[in-house]
């Protein structure tokens, strides 16, 4: 698990938090919205193209990467300020069991679903390299904008994104 750590530490070692957040959402380029069918904490299965109709942020994160762990809360704060909106958060966590997740947020609550991708089979299929990696789906199910690395996903630009992408 340190080892895990220390690896996402080294690899988002050029991303300073002030640096994070003052780079922009990059737009999207890379190609279609790759599918997204897992299972979430409660072992409800859970498809993206359920989520069609609404914007959604898809978060890649696991409980060893502190970047990850620090940006829960804001992307609770997003779900909040887009309350009774077409707007979701999906987190998807990487590599881990349940158990351990569950331990994690039994002390950092969050309000969104929190899907388990244990073989890491939607970390590949995203191009995921790099955590956390987020990406901003519009109400079509496209991926518009991402962003690698930790950020206040309560911060204007990201809510000025998602407004703009509201139907």
């Amino acid at each position: 698990m340190l080892a895990r750590g220390l690896a996402c530490a080294l690899l988002l070692a050029g991303i300073a938090p002030a640096a994070a957040a003052e780079r922009p959402l990059a737009p999207w380029k890379g190609g279609p919205t790759p599918a997204l069918v897992l299972k979430d904490l409660d072992g409800q299965v859970r498809d993206l193209a359920g989520f069609r109709g609404r914007v959604v942020v898809v978060n890649f994160w696991a409980t060893w990467c502190e970047p990850c762990r620090d940006e829960l809360p804001s992307l609770n704060r997003l779900r909040e300020h887009f309350a009774g909106m077409p707007f979701e958060v999906l987190a998807v966590d990487v590599g881990e069991g349940e158990a351990g997740v569950r331990e994690f947020l039994g002390k950092t609550p969050v309000s969104f679903p929190v899907l388990l991708d244990r073989d890491n089979v939607a970390q590949k299929a995203w191009g995921v390299r790099g955590l956390p990696a987020s990406f901003i789906l519009d109400p079509g199910g496209q991926i518009r904008s991402s962003f690698l690395g930790q950020r206040d996903w309560a911060d204007d630009e990201v809510k000025a994104a998602v407004s703009s992408l509201l139907p």
